[in-house]
């Protein structure tokens, strides 16, 4: 047991720590308040405090724990709202009212619960780490109950189906005792058997996402934008709408009112695939810009543990962190009360390091243990650089490790043009990866398409220095008719309206029949301009207004209306 020496906003340091470990978790004063030693030098030792500061004083004691930052992982955690630390919002406000007290202690789970344990392994069978033990019917989700990676591999003594606790045995592997819940250490990634290569995408319902700048199942992201652009509302869309099973939402450091519209929409929200609330298959971690600074990097590690577990059990989870920004912010903070040397804007020099292990947890792998499971975890983080300039330390370190970049646009947003994605600024590294997928799955044109499409893109940007000088008008009739392909992209295609339930959400098919209409307008619309049809007989036809309808037509129904709208373009240039 240590005394408190030194108190700095949230850092603390702690004389007569010796015997104690890196990231081990400390009780510190009567309150016993939660705080991680992030620096140990000899005897001292330097603590970061999940919670206020405020009323400790010099001589308080300091008592380790002799474990690092842990959660306990089991049934239970779907349909939660956590802090940083796990500690479960909805249940600290019914015993201690809207404002969390310090030092109150409370199970993530509930202890008292019983659940209905389906055992599949049986007496006699050998297990190891990673095996399936049996399931728990969480929600609409399958909880499978696997054996802890940290347990050696034995025979089955005892396992029996029923009702049990978290925190009652379900099982015993020679002498050791398995329940539904165990604990794990946040920092340290869960083992796999593999990571496996990319090779199918996480289809979003986003046209201008999934045709132009995809991301892969286990792949990471960065969605970069200055305020008010959409970070937050792109992030829940991907939510909503993405084919991933579960979703694990972080709040790290943003204003407390974008999370309570996350709080209290997403148990409204209905799920479109099992026409259930979303949050039955989600869990948010909510760590707000009042809430204390340390938990913002506990929450970002809590969040990928809780999405690695469930990517165990073989389902693809999609975890959105909002914002890095704030977590790094966080760091540099704590960096700076420790009096460590700053780098670039104040940022730690580790910067680039601390990003890089908590988005190299992503991967799509082959999960340990047996029957054989896929599982992937993709990880989408919001980064908001102070004006939208990404030359700043976290985009840029960000921007190095991640392959994707979904670059906000304030001019777009301030159009109402959404997603304000700036389709010119952007990128994907994950293209030659799916291409396959897109080839088997949508069809085999599609990419010569969207590289068709993007390319159109490209050469519209050309031109608006020469209309801003000399007006549209003026231009060839050629690149007119470059001017109105584009328009038709930017505002029939890559435009949505997530109010519309045929809008909100675009599969991959409707995409490619969409984009191929309009580009099959374009080049018919071209070879007519050749053979002296005037672009006002072009622009006048009827096709030009269908496609604007597209947007708004049932999947069922795109294939059958764009094969009209192409054949009645043809007749009507003739």
């Amino acid at each position: 047991m240590g005394k408190l020496a030194k108190i700095s906003g949230p850092v603390i340091v702690a004389e007569g720590m010796s015997g104690s470990q890196m990231n081990e978790v400390v009780k510190v004063g009567d309150q016993e308040l939660l705080g991680e030693i992030i620096s140990l030098k000899y005897d001292r030792a330097s603590i970061q405090v999940y919670e206020d500061t405020s009323g400790l004083k010099p001589g308080d004691a300091v008592v380790g724990t002799g474990a690092p930052l842990q959660v306990e992982l089991g049934p239970g955690l779907l349909k939660a709202v956590f802090d940083g630390i796990q500690r479960p919002l909805d249940v600290i406000q019914e015993k201690t009212g809207a404002f969390i007290q310090r030092g109150v202690n409370i199970p993530a789970l509930d202890i008292k619960k019983k659940w209905e344990f389906e055992a599949m392994a049986k007496k006699g069978d050998a297990v190891g780490p990673g095996d399936v033990l049996g399931t728990v019917q969480e929600t609409n989700i399958t909880h499978q109950i696997l054996v802890p990676p940290m347990v050696k591999a034995g025979t089955l003594s005892w396992i029996k189906s029923g009702k049990y606790t978290v925190r009652e045995g379900v099982a015993h592997i020679g002498k050791t005792e398995v329940g539904l819940s165990h604990l794990w250490s946040v920092r340290k990634p869960r083992p796999v058997k593999e990571k496996l290569r990319f090779a199918n995408p996480l289809v979003t319902g986003k046209r201008i996402i999934d045709t132009f700048f995809p991301m892969a199942k286990g792949g990471a992201g960065a969605i970069p934008g200055p305020f008010g652009s959409g970070k937050t509302v792109n992030q829940q869309d991907l939510a909503k709408y993405s084919d991933a099973q579960i979703i694990v939402y972080i709040g790290c450091g943003e204003r407390g009112n974008e999370m309570t519209e996350v709080l209290t929409e997403f148990p409204q929200l209905e799920d479109p695939k099992t026409k259930k609330p979303l949050m039955e298959r989600t869990v948010l971690i909510a760590n707000t810009s009042n809430m204390p600074v340390a938990a913002r990097e506990a929450s970002v590690y809590t969040g990928i543990t809780l999405a690695e577990y469930y990517r165990d059990m073989g389902y693809s989870v999609a975890l959105m962190a909002d914002s890095t920004s704030r977590w790094a912010e966080a760091m540099r903070e704590i960096s700076g009360r420790m009096e460590e040397m700053p780098g670039e804007e104040g940022y730690p020099a580790y910067l680039g390091r601390k990003l890089a292990e908590f988005y190299e947890r992503a991967g799509k792998v082959q999960c340990l243990g047996s029957p054989d499971r896929e599982g992937s975890v993709t990880v989408v983080g919001a980064v908001s650089p102070a004006g939208g300039d990404i030359s700043e330390p976290v985009s840029q370190g960000t921007l190095r490790i991640t392959k994707v970049f979904w670059a906000l646009d304030a001019n777009l947003s301030r159009r109402r043009h959404y997603p304000a994605i700036n389709w010119l600024k952007s990128y994907s590294l994950y293209d030659g990866e799916l291409e396959d997928w897109y080839a088997q799955n949508v069809a085999k044109e599609f990419y010569p398409l969207r590289a068709k499409a993007m390319n159109l893109l490209q050469k519209e940007e050309e031109l608006q220095n020469i209309v801003q000088l000399i007006g549209p008008d003026a231009l060839p009739d050629k690149e007119r008719l470059v001017l109105e392909a584009t328009k038709m992209i930017r505002e029939d295609f890559l435009q949505q309206n997530s109010f519309d339930p045929d809008d909100a959400y675009t599969s991959p098919q409707k995409q490619y029949w969409m984009i191929k209409t309009i580009l099959h307008y374009y080049d018919k619309a071209n070879d007519a301009l050749a053979t002296d049809v005037s672009l006002e007989k072009i622009l006048s036809a009827k096709a030009r207004e269908e496609i604007s309808k597209l947007k708004r037509i049932p999947e069922k129904q795109v294939k059958t209306t764009c094969e009209q709208i192409q054949k009645d373009f043809e007749h009507a240039l003739r």
